[in-house]
């Protein structure tokens, strides 16, 4: 299918779905995304014990399922290193896909979004081929093309386990008519790791280097960084604040030179993550409600539409999508 070109440059990308709404990384979460105005379908990627592609926050899954409360897993408990990082828990590679399926989705931050939480026990864990055939039929139902976005979640550490990523995902996308330079849908391939960039070349679809704001990310926020950085990616996933920081008193500040940047090099720029509760906006778009109340987010998208950036990662799609339609109307 060749690009609608009336398909919008300034992508909504719906982070693990709409959710904000819906426990995240589930099929009602990506389904609520897509109806409510999301360009793509965001998904981090981990492996089962029998090398099936999961959608989940990390491979640690107690935060984000019932498994704790499932005594029949009980024994699965244990301690990983995961990319230096000691985790306590129980892990999706520990489990084959039969078993994951018997668990249930939780949200992962009930304290901030407990409406979401009400929907705790009602879905499954998806599969990626479940999310692609959702994307596709969402596609046909909603006469727009809904994109996928999968992210290589830890992949060395998968690596280790004998479990890469890559291959799967690669044959995934083949499978499904995803690779290529006419894919049927949108599809951007995202990682933390430069080195599965490079091995999903044969793709042939975009794929996007995430950048965090710990000091070993600054070389890569250079004109000289990001030269590099094109040479195995065609767009950056920046954290929020590297693109338009916080003051010392957390207020919204003014944008730095890496939009400008990182577009001279070559590449898109596709910053996270937006969500709209107090807790997350900053201190002067803070409404007087509790922490889980939504603040003034619309200008929080207008601050970073103005600064150039070609697409958001977002919790909440529906409001990314009108100040999406407002900033439009009004440039």
């Amino acid at each position: 299918m060749r690009r609608n070109k009336q398909e919008p440059e300034l992508k909504i990308i719906s982070h693990r779905g709409a959710s904000g709404h819906r426990p995240e990384h589930t099929l009602a979460s990506y389904e609520l995304g897509a109806r409510v105005g999301g360009d793509f379908m965001e998904i981090d990627l981990v492996a089962t014990a029998d090398g099936v592609l999961v959608a989940r926050h990390e491979a640690e899954i107690g935060g984000t399922t019932d498994v704790a409360d499932r005594p029949e897993f009980a024994d699965r408990r244990t301690t990983r290193t995961v990319d230096g990082r000691e985790y306590t828990g129980w892990f999706a590679h520990d489990f084959t896909l039969d078993e994951l399926k018997a668990l249930r989705a939780t949200e992962r931050i009930p304290d901030i979004r407990p409406d979401n939480a009400a929907h705790d026990g009602a879905y499954e864990i998806p599969t990626l081929q479940e999310i692609i055939d959702l994307a596709k039929r969402m596609t046909k139902e909603l006469g727009r093309r809904i994109g996928v976005y999968p992210e290589t979640k830890h992949p060395a550490y998968h690596s280790g386990l004998g479990l890469d990523l890559e291959p799967p995902l690669l044959a995934a996308l083949l499978d499904n008519g995803l690779a290529g330079p006419e894919p049927e849908l949108p599809v951007f391939l995202q990682s933390f790791e430069s080195d599965s960039l490079r091995k999903l070349a044969d793709a042939g679809v975009p794929r996007v280097f995430l950048l965090g704001t710990e000091e070993h990310w600054r070389p890569f926020l250079t004109p000289d960084g990001l030269a590099q950085v094109a040479e195995f990616a065609e767009a950056i996933g920046p954290a929020k604040d590297l693109v338009v920081p916080r003051d010392d008193e957390g207020n919204l500040g003014e944008p730095t030179s890496l939009v400008g940047d990182a577009h001279a090099a070559g590449l898109l720029v596709h910053p996270w993550t937006f969500r709209s509760e107090n807790r997350f906006l900053p201190t002067d778009l803070r409404s007087g409600g509790g922490p889980g109340d939504f603040g003034g987010f619309a200008a929080e998208y207008e601050a970073f539409f103005a600064a150039g950036v070609d697409g958001v990662f977002t919790d909440h799609s529906r409001h990314a999508f009108l100040a999406r339609e407002i900033y439009l109307e009004e440039a």
